[in-house]
This record gives structure tokens, C-alpha cells and sequence, in this order.
């Protein structure tokens, strides 16, 4: 069966699912969409409420269905999974979610899928790792949102520090999308000015004073989903916008530069886990990964990184 390059099927209509298929009608980059769910009546209610939207926007055909109206979809988005509550850490789902996601694997395996599996759901790394190996499809078009969003923050975080717009900001969150991320602060720029150069441009002289930045906004990006949660328990905008941000890069051949999640094979003397590093983002997928320059001790950081999820995967047959 031929891709539908106008087709996206979500699984799981949770928050994430829910919010995804709504940023992706207003996104205008497909013209159908198919919403897949255990419980069948959540989907055909998201269906229904984001198809009136749709009559207002972006006319497109939505509707729920089951795994074999995935086959043919160019962007399959894996959002299934028990949801983080306040105080938990994203490794904490990993049980409930590998057991949901063994079950999810079983279904796409049979269809035989051509497109490219994009895995949402936490803890992501590791279902990425997961996916990768159960899902039937070749390892480079399967790969998690990883740092997508964790980068978006920081960006966020830099512009709004610095009052400057954060699409201008050039830096990346990479490693564990969890406890253990890392901010690539020695690559990290503005528009090509090195972040130093441009506090001192804006008025914050000081080593001491970008020391204590970099620390504190690299401290909020980790603890934002924690934050959030806490106070609304859950996200799902930011993460809607990021799976919006993957979909155009496949679906347009961006070959861009984004910090996704995929299995790593002795790049940054890592291998066999998978974690965010930047990587060429295209219609086949990851292109290739993008060795970028790394200090020492955020090398360092990366490999403590990898470690922490190695020793999640001990107790899991993966």
C-alpha cells in the first residue's frame, strides 16, 4: 500500500492526543486524520469536537478508527500512555507504559507501516528504544520527541532573559528528556553571538551574573513539566506544538536540525539506549545524527545521562 503523504493517525487521545490532533487541523499540513483509542468513544468525541473546529479553519477529514487505518499514513503519532501525576518522574512510568506500548507494538507490526513513527508518550527515551526494536520498522523512521520541547523552553527561557526574540537563540537540551538533561551552554548562541558576548551586549556584565543565569534557566527547563503539573496536572500545549514542529519536518523534507530521541551506536561513546542529540530531520526520517562540539564536562554529563537510562532498561525485556 502507497503512503498518504495527507494522512496522520494519532494513537492515544489523552491530553497529549487530544491536544496534538487540534494543533496538527489548525497546522493545515494534512487534509485527513485518524484517531485511534482503547476506549473507542473517547476517540469519536475528539473526532467530532475537532472536526467542528476544523469546518471554521482547515476543512480536513477526521474521524476514529482502528489499526488498520494506520498502514497508510505518512506520520503515525504515539501519544498512548498513563499519564505523569504531581511527584512522579518520567521513569516512574516506565512499567505501566512499556506494558501498554508491548500491546500498541503487537497492532502496528502487523500493518506493515511505510511512514514514520513519531513516540510522544513518556518516559520517551526508552519507549523510543522500545518502538524501535517492536514495531517492525526500519530504526531511522522511528524516533521520539526526545529534547524537542525541553530545547523550546530553554530558547524561551534565553529570549525572555534576554529580551530578544527566541527564534533568534541557537541552543539545545539533549541527553534524557528528564532529571538528567543537559544544556549545551558551550554552543550555545544568539543569531551567532556566543551567549557571553551577548549578556554583555544587554547589559549583564559578569561572569558571576551568566554563570547564575545559565543556572537557573537550565534548573526551570528541567523542572517546567514539574511546575506545570503541579499546578494544572498535566502538559499538553507545549508538547502539541512539538509534535506540530516534527510532522512539518517530515512532511516538508526540511532536513532540519532537531534534538530527537533514537537509539545511539557508539556516537558520543554511547550505544544501545536511546537519548536526544541533534540529528537531520527529513521525509525518510532521521537522515543522520549531527556530531555537534561538546565541552568536557557536558560530555561527560551525557554519557552519567545514558548511564541513568541503561540502568532503567536492567528490570525490562528490551
Amino acid at each position: 500500500m502507497s503512503i498518504n503523504f495527507r494522512k496522520v493517525a494519532v494513537i492515544g487521545t489523552g491530553f497529549v492526543g487530544s491536544s496534538s490532533a487540534f494543533a496538527l487541523m489548525q497546522s493545515s499540513l494534512f487534509s485527513e486524520m485518524v484517531l485511534v483509542d482503547v476506549m473507542k468513544e473517547k476517540a469519536e468525541g475528539e473526532a467530532m469536537d475537532i472536526n467542528h473546529g476544523a469546518a471554521l479553519c482547515n476543512p480536513m477529514n477526521i474521524y476514529a478508527g482502528d489499526y488498520a487505518d494506520i498502514k497508510d499514513a505518512a506520520i503515525i503519532v504515539l501519544t498512548a500512555g498513563a499519564n505523569q501525576k504531581p511527584g512522579e518522574t518520567r521513569l516512574d512510568l516506565l512499567k505501566k507504559n512499556i506494558s501498554i506500548h508491548s500491546s500498541i507494538m503487537a497492532e502496528i507490526r502487523k500493518q506493515n507501516c511505510e511512514g514514520i513513527l513519531i513516540v510522544v508518550a513518556n518516559p520517551v527515551d526508552v519507549l523510543t528504544l522500545y518502538a524501535q526494536k517492536y514495531s517492525g520498522m526500519p530504526e531511522n523512521r522511528v524516533f521520539g520527541s526526545g529534547t524537542v520541547l525541553d530545547t523550546a523552553r530553554l530558547r524561551y527561557l534565553i529570549g525572555n532573559r534576554l529580551d530578544v526574540d527566541a527564534r533568534s537563540v541557537h541552543a539545545y537540551v539533549i541527553g534524557e528528556h528528564g532529571d538528567s538533561e543537559i544544556v549545551t551552554w558551550s554552543n550555545a548562541n544568539v543569531s551567532g553571538v556566543p551567549l557571553s558576548d551577548f549578556f554583555a551586549l544587554r547589559g549583564m556584565q559578569g561572569i558571576g551574573d551568566l554563570e547564575a543565569s545559565q543556572k537557573d534557566i537550565a534548573d526551570d527547563v528541567k523542572n517546567a513539566a514539574y511546575k506545570i503539573i503541579e499546578k494544572k496536572h498535566a502538559t499538553y500545549y507545549g508538547i502539541a506544538a512539538s509534535v506540530v514542529r516534527l510532522c512539518r519536518a517530515v512532511l516538508k523534507d526540511e532536513k532540519c536540525v532537531l534534538p530527537i530521541s533514537t537509539c545511539l551506536h557508539g556516537e558520543y561513546g554511547i550505544s544501545e539506549v536511546s537519548l536526544s542529540v541533534p540529528a537531520i530531520v527529513g521525509r525518510n526520517g532521521i537522515e543522520e545524527l549531527v556530531p555537534v562540539l561538546l565541552s568536557e564536562q557536558e560530555r561527560d554529563d551525557l554519557l552519567k545521562s545514558a548511564n541513568i537510562l541503561k540502568k532503567s532498561l536492567e528490570n525490562l525485556d528490551i
